[in-house]
């Protein structure tokens, strides 16, 4: 459940405290006071008093203005957490387990060398017999070693037309192809919503996407693969990871890549130069927070909900980030007014996951991942979550998480007309299917324990006209008749 289907961006900036520790909560003033403090335009504020209190308060009703602005731009949230997507490092424990393994890694790599061992390993590290088995049929098979290399050499030179050897860049247009199918099947296979969404959308920016999946789809794998109890490879093989994408990114290491599945990311990497390394590295961070057994080096429980809120950017607003670049945004908006609603929309989605797999989670993994101060709040017990006892407490504890959640949703509409016209739809749509299955779980009387909210393939490819709509000019001022009746959230 890690993987969200689509986190549309994630986060404005880090917010460290003064202490250096990272603060990644930060409350903001709602809308509403603002707007009731800024009620007289800011034309009429004089800043020519001469009186020490008149000039004060020019100043105070300027600040009032500047942060009305922030939140009607989409800058900065109305209320509530704000995300700092930065990785926490030094004080984390996995992030010294992650730092330890990386130099046993290269240590063992140098050795190899050393040795005179330069084998390529065939298999591609985080496709499993599970993924294979999912998808269909085995990946990767169509090319050799030599050919991958032959391929990124040519994308790094800008996929030069060839004049002397067509049937040498017909075999690396080719394999560029391949691979970039491979993707969409495995996206198509493991995230059936987020691949609608990404049906929508313009070729290059849809083939793009898929890669970025499949790199996130591998980070998941590598921790998820079934290992022996206290068996630590998984931790040099999340090193690893971590190294080749430092290799993919960085023209000082060549851009390397390692097998054929690296070719789209490859890819994209050098067409969209905007697409940062760091929620990529944030990604992994998170999959460290998901480890089980491992010196407590993951984090099996999230006393607050401010913690929760990390582990949400972490695995879902990463995704957000990645996109962004590939979306782009609508003339008149910067990435930077875009991404604090896509913030909204990516916390939305893992939440919706968090809460539709209550009971799976607790059943097949012992994982609960409502803060502990919810649980207490509204007398809900770790045991019954794991005897799976719904009853009152559990119904008034979903709904209020419900309602949270929603108030994620009704932040990111906002960043909706942000977009670039080719990508409103794609996203509204993920929305609006991905928001579905909160009604699914209240039309299963709240029960999260027993039953999975699922939203079949015809509902959602049903809803796809009504989010059409909802990104015309005109829905804004006719809006369908049943979205008024839609349950909005409560907590302002």
């Amino acid at each position: 459940m890690r993987v969200s289907t689509l986190a549309v961006a994630a986060a404005v900036a880090s917010i460290v405290s003064p202490t250096g520790t990272s603060a990644f909560v930060q409350r903001r003033p709602n809308p509403s006071i603002l707007r009731q403090r800024h009620a007289a335009p800011l034309s009429m504020v004089s800043t020519e008093s001469t009186s020490s209190s008149s000039s004060a308060a020019a100043e105070e009703e300027l600040q009032h203005h500047v942060e009305v602005e922030a939140v009607m731009s989409g800058t900065v949230l109305e209320d509530g957490p704000v995300m700092d997507f930065g990785s926490l490092k030094a004080s984390s424990r996995a992030e010294v387990a992650l730092s330890t393994a990386r130099e046993q890694y290269l240590a063992n790599r140098e050795a190899a060398t050393a040795a005179g061992d330069h084998t390529v390993t065939s298999n591609l590290m985080g496709i499993n017999e599970e993924v294979v088995e999912t998808v269909g049929h085995e990946l990767g098979t169509y090319c050799t070693a030599q050919e991958v290399q032959d391929c990124a050499a040519w994308l790094r030179n800008g996929k030069p037309q060839q004049t002397t050897n067509t049937a040498e860049q017909w075999n690396e247009e080719t394999l560029l192809e391949k691979a970039y199918v491979e993707s969409g099947e495995v996206t198509e296979a493991f995230a059936k919503t987020f691949y609608l969404a990404t049906s929508l959308l313009p070729t290059a920016a849809r083939r793009a996407i898929w890669a970025v999946y499949v790199w996130c789809r591998r980070t998941d794998e590598i921790v998820d693969a079934p290992r022996a109890e206290g068996d630590t490879d998984m931790l040099i093989d999340l090193a690893a990871w971590e190294h080749r994408l430092h290799q993919l990114w960085d023209p000082a290491q060549g851009n390397q890549v390692v097998d054929v599945l690296d070719l789209p990311l490859l890819d994209v990497h050098l067409t969209y130069p905007d697409l940062d390394i760091q929620p990529f590295l944030d990604m992994i961070r998170g999959m460290l927070m998901d480890i089980d057994g491992l010196d407590n080096i993951g984090q099996e429980r999230y006393q607050t909900f401010d913690e929760l809120h990390l582990y949400c950017y972490r695995v879902a607003g990463t995704v957000g980030l990645m996109s962004m670049p590939i979306f782009k945004t609508a003339p008149g908006f910067t990435e930077l007014q875009a991404k604090e609603p896509a913030l909204s929309l990516g916390v939305a989605f893992q939440l919706t996951n968090i809460l539709r797999d209550v009971g799976e989670d607790a059943e097949k993994r012992g994982r609960v991942y409502l803060p502990q101060e919810d649980l207490e709040r509204f007398g809900v017990t770790e045991q019954q979550l794991f005897e799976k006892r719904v009853d009152d407490n559990y119904i008034r504890l979903m709904k209020f998480e419900i309602d949270r959640a929603r108030m994620y949703y009704e932040r990111a509409l906002r960043g909706v007309p942000m977009l670039s016209d080719e990508s409103r739809l794609p996203v509204q749509s993920s929305l609006d299917c991905y928001g579905k299955i909160l009604q699914k779980i209240e039309e299963n009387g709240y029960d999260s324990l027993n039953q999975r909210a699922y939203v079949s393939k015809w509902e959602k490819l049903a809803e796809i006209p009504f989010s059409w709509y909802r990104t015309l000019e005109i829905a804004k001022v006719v809006p369908l008749p049943f979205d008024n009746n839609k349950p909005k959230s409560t907590i302002q």
